[in-house]
């Protein structure tokens, strides 16, 4: 890149103190999600809609080339299985009718992490297909309208990023290939930077650190602890987003103010340069433990946009988020009439009674899966 890793490095801080409340590409998120102290309150719903709702966010998933290459590296990662998720090849009628697609067969893994605020588990599926053609999306920027990610703090980044290393599972996006030091921080240990999983899906490593207090005019600072931390959407048009995730979904911004951000601290971490970007991190109550809560991360890229590239939910690299909802019959007809399109043949049954539907928003096309739990 013309520079060495240190070079570029030794910049970062110079480039970042100005915001040094931004800290990290995911700081604002954590600060927010991480306050039990004082949780977001969801909108208050309008009469008509009261009985039809978002509960909380749930899981996140995404569909992958080769289930036996996905699986190990996200148990490097931490992950655990889920060993009630049979991952063996079959025919699933629910799956089909979910995607909107025929005649192919499908096995699925569910991986296990907690979420870093209740320590309650936290779902990442990973689903494979056969059968159908299906276009792979691997190669883009994290900066592409509709990337998508999740941040992942641990309790040490720099002996992941070894051990990912030594057993050739690192695709990493950051400058050198390195974990990017907070500023301020320790410059010897920790830190973050984007990785990728083996089908290009974005992660960002974050490195687990103590809470610090209000010192020489910086904001204090909350702990960032392991577990999965956020999820996140590259976005086109934030209003045309926010009025889905927020306005609908009832998603919560901790501030209005969402400013422009640029500079080295932010394009390292991603392997970026000049990017200009803002945050909107809209906090949703997660559906385990409704009084903790999580972000969903939209990140927008004022000189990156783009048309979308088309995509289908059975395509390799794509990724869906997961919302329970209350009222799945009443909720579905308010987000058609909020843009959102749906991908589903009509409301799913599984076996278990869940009620289930994918839909897709309407600024990138990012796929949610809406579902309901089984009355008792």
């Amino acid at each position: 890149m013309g520079m060495t890793t240190l070079s570029r490095l030794s910049g970062l801080k110079r480039a970042a103190m100005a915001g040094a409340s931004l800290v990290t590409l995911s700081l604002a998120s954590a600060t927010f999600a991480q306050t039990p102290s004082a949780p977001a309150q969801a909108p208050t719903m309008m009469a008509p809609h009261a009985a039809s709702h978002v509960i909380g966010i749930a899981f996140t998933g995404r569909l992958v080339a080769d289930l036996d290459k996905s699986v190990p590296f996200y148990k490097a990662l931490g992950f655990t299985q889920d060993p009630a998720a049979n991952p063996a090849w079959r025919t699933d009628e629910v799956t089909e009718h979910l995607y909107g697609i025929k005649g192919v067969q499908t096995r699925m893994a569910k991986m296990i992490m907690n979420s870093n605020v209740p320590g309650k588990p936290f779902a990442v599926y990973l689903r494979e297909l056969k059968g159908l053609p299906r276009k792979n999306l691997a190669d883009h920027t994290p900066w592409e309208p509709g990337a998508s990610h999740f941040g992942l703090i641990v309790p040490d980044a720099d002996a992941l990023w070894v051990a990912l290393k030594v057993n050739g599972m690192l695709r990493a996006r950051s400058w050198g290939g390195e974990l990017i030091r907070f500023p301020g921080g320790d410059t010897t240990k920790g830190g973050l930077a984007y990785i990728t999983d083996p089908d290009g899906l974005d992660i960002e490593i974050i490195s687990e650190r103590p809470a610090a207090p209000a010192e020489n005019g910086r904001p204090a600072r909350p702990a960032l602890l392991p577990g999965l931390s956020h999820v996140g959407l590259v976005v086109l048009d934030s209003d045309k987003a926010r009025a889905f995730y927020e306005t609908l979904l009832g998603g919560k911004l901790p501030s209005t103010d969402s400013p422009w951000m640029k500079g080295d601290f932010y394009d390292s971490a991603v392997g970026g340069h000049g990017n200009v970007l803002r945050f909107y991190n809209e906090s949703f109550a997660e559906a385990a433990a409704v009084g903790s809560h999580m972000n969903f991360e939209m990140v927008e890229y004022q000189n990156r946009k783009k048309p979308v590239v088309a995509s289908k939910i059975s395509d390799i690299g794509v990724a869906y988020v997961g919302f329970e909802v209350e009222n799945l019959d009443a909720f579905l007809p308010r987000a058609k009439a909020a843009g959102a399109k749906v991908v589903s043949d009509g409301i799913q049954t599984m076996r278990s009674g869940t009620r289930v539907v994918m839909v897709r928003d309407p600024d990138v096309g990012g796929f949610v899966e809406l579902y309901e739990q089984p009355k008792h």
